[in-house]
């Protein structure tokens, strides 16, 4: 099969597209064809030799853990009925996604709903559950103001769908008109270009006398600061990215406001879900099978794997990063 293999951690560069034999599934595993497979800033991070919530892979690997794809083989003591299904699946600790086939138990497996391509199920098991854990850190309602920092990727596009799926007024910041207008698309009230230097003066102006209640930050850096300014009395601010280089640390005036500040992802979210992520892929799976979340996907093909990691690290992608082994659709 063919696969993207890291030899030496560094720059996208090392990333490279070679033949390799095909995995065999085990006991309790399958085989899948892989459509699709997700790409994840980890990833990036993972190939530059930076650890993170998984350990260093040993070399040469294959990196990715977000695949979608058919089942064409199972292992000892599978059920039979496996077989040709369309399936995702989130690989765990194990990498091995960038590639043309791939392995992993069947219990990490979910079946693809008829109305999602490949593509947009990988989109939904790795960030629609993430998208599902950041909502557990809030309530929202119809009296939520809510600014979303990076509402063009591919978490910020499920939060803005799902903050207006429950009636809360959202305003999505994105760096582009092209981004703009994608969360404009998404339904959210006010969709403000970051880029631009007067943007927290047109988000004040817009809106009016209320001040946001809930800060989805993706971002950091100068521009969350600017955000967080947008916050109400007693606001919340939500962490679950560094984009622009950094989280942000509130200063003690901003404390006196009430306002509370904390990362949602990593070792908070697994303390609040106990560890078991799989409710929260099936939460997402069940929200996209019903059209309440319409994943936003940019595709590569497999070989440009590269170029893919480069797109991800300048911010010059609009939703989630997929790797398509055939070619991008």
């Amino acid at each position: 099969m063919h696969a993207i293999r890291l030899h030496t951690f560094g720059p996208a560069e090392n990333l490279r597209y070679e033949t390799v034999p095909d995995p065999v599934p085990g006991p309790g595993q399958v085989l899948i064809r892989v459509a699709a497979a997700g790409v994840h800033f980890v990833d990036t991070a993972l190939r530059r030799g930076v650890a993170g919530p998984y350990p260093l892979p040993t070399l040469p690997t294959i990196p990715g853990r977000e695949v979608a794809g058919t089942v064409e083989r199972i292992g000892p003591d599978v059920d039979a009925s496996w077989l040709g299904k369309r399936v995702v699946a989130h690989l765990g600790q194990a990498p091995g996604g960038y590639a043309e086939l791939a392995v992993t138990e069947t219990a990490r497996l979910h079946e693809i709903p008829a109305d999602l391509d490949p593509a947009q199920a990988v989109a939904i098991v790795g960030t629609g559950r993430t998208t599902m854990g950041i909502l557990l850190f809030t309530e929202l309602g119809p009296d939520s103001v809510v600014v979303i920092t990076a509402a063009a990727g591919g978490i910020g596009t499920l939060l803005v769908q799902h903050a207006k799926n429950v009636g809360a007024t959202v305003v999505g910041l994105a760096g582009g008109p092209a981004k703009v207008e994608l969360v404009q698309r998404n339904g959210a009230d006010i969709a403000i270009d970051y880029l631009r230097r007067d943007w927290p003066g047109q988000a004040r102006t817009q809106l009016g006398d209320r001040r946001a209640t809930v800060l989805f930050d993706g971002v950091g850096g100068e521009i969350s600061r600017a955000a967080v300014d947008l916050l109400g009395k007693g606001g919340q601010h939500l962490i679950y990215g560094a984009a622009d280089g950094g989280p942000l640390s509130l200063s003690e005036e901003l404390a006196t406001r009430g306002i509370t500040s904390e990362m949602v992802v990593g070792p908070r979210l697994l303390q609040r879900v106990g560890g078991d992520l799989r409710p929260l892929e099936d939460k997402a799976m069940t929200e996209a099978a019903a059209g309440r979340l319409r994943p936003a996907v940019q595709r590569f093909a497999l070989a440009e794997a590269a170029e893919a990691h480069r797109a991800l690290e300048t911010r010059g992608t609009v939703g989630k990063v997929v790797l398509m082994p055939l070619s991008p659709m």
